[in-house]
């Protein structure tokens, strides 16, 4: 079965996040391990890497994956591209320190570049960082998206074209969010959608490069290319498709990340949404 958690705040220092998680039922969480919102990276103290790791030796969390910087565009021009690429390395040196393998990332926008120009472009400065960072294990977990504009990773098939500009590069992987998907125009809502998503995600990325989900439900219609997350059960994608998710032998001990409102039922109500679903 897949590792039920969510994304934790880190606010009071990175160690609280573990506390959290272990109020919340978390069996795996998602954290930002820096301010998302700025450029500047802060060194990591050995206090707080040394915090992190004791914490962790307590905690009921099984694994711990990292988002990135919503400013990073790897798809940019120049000084936003070289920003976007140091700060990708630094966020793979800040997990490394942490022992967190895997870093979520937005693949970026295509902004005034055809799409085929804009996929070579982020696969040429993802090849750069790995190689930055060649005496790392953290892996970079590319995000699906909803579509909107000109954002990268909204049909999956770019995906495939990106692991073919990288030469399959095994530090490349991939991270799933269901209702992004959705939003993108893939069906999931019936056993056999959900089958053939899969399958498709199999075709393009390979079910063994697939290390992280997203999990939360949508306001939204299928294909609308809007981002809007709801909690389970309440919006248009329904149940059954998280149903299938957690009990899915494929995904065995893989994260499964709440990324749903914190307002109303917030993590705690869902997470317990998710254990009725595994029959607990």
């Amino acid at each position: 079965m897949a590792l039920i958690g969510a994304h934790i705040s880190v606010a009071g220092g990175l160690h609280k996040a573990y506390q959290r998680a272990d109020a919340a039922g978390c069996e795996a969480m998602q954290i930002f391990t820096r301010n998302q919102r700025q450029w500047l990276n802060v060194p990591l103290s050995f206090r707080e890497i040394e915090e992190f790791y004791r914490t962790s030796k307590g905690s009921s969390v099984k694994k711990v994956v990292s988002h990135a910087s919503y400013l990073i565009n790897l798809g940019g021009n120049g000084p936003i591209r070289e920003k976007s690429e140091q700060a990708l390395i630094s966020e793979l040196e800040r997990c490394s320190q942490l022992s967190i393998g895997d870093v979520v990332l937005h693949p970026g926008f295509a902004l005034e570049d055809t799409w085929e120009d804009a996929l070579a472009k982020v696969s040429a400065s993802l090849l750069k960082v790995l190689e930055a960072t060649s005496d790392m294990k953290v892996r970079i977990l590319l995000e699906t998206m909803a579509g909107q504009g000109s954002v990268l990773g909204g049909d999956i098939s770019e995906f495939s074209a990106i692991l073919d500009h990288v030469e399959g590069h095994p530090r490349i992987g991939f991270c799933v969010d269901i209702c992004h998907v959705f939003a993108a125009g893939y069906e999931m809502r019936t056993h056999e959608s959900y089958n053939r998503l899969v399958d498709l995600l199999d075709k393009h990325v390979g079910i063994e490069r697939i290390h992280c989900w997203h999990l939360s439900d949508s306001k939204m219609e299928r294909g609308s290319k809007k981002d809007r997350h709801q909690h389970l059960g309440e919006g248009t994608i329904g149940l059954e498709p998280f149903s299938m998710l957690v009990n899915d032998a494929r995904f065995e001990n893989i994260p499964a990340i709440l990324e749903t409102p914190k307002e109303g039922m917030g993590d705690e109500g869902n997470i317990s949404v998710l254990r009725k679903l595994r029959g607990e």
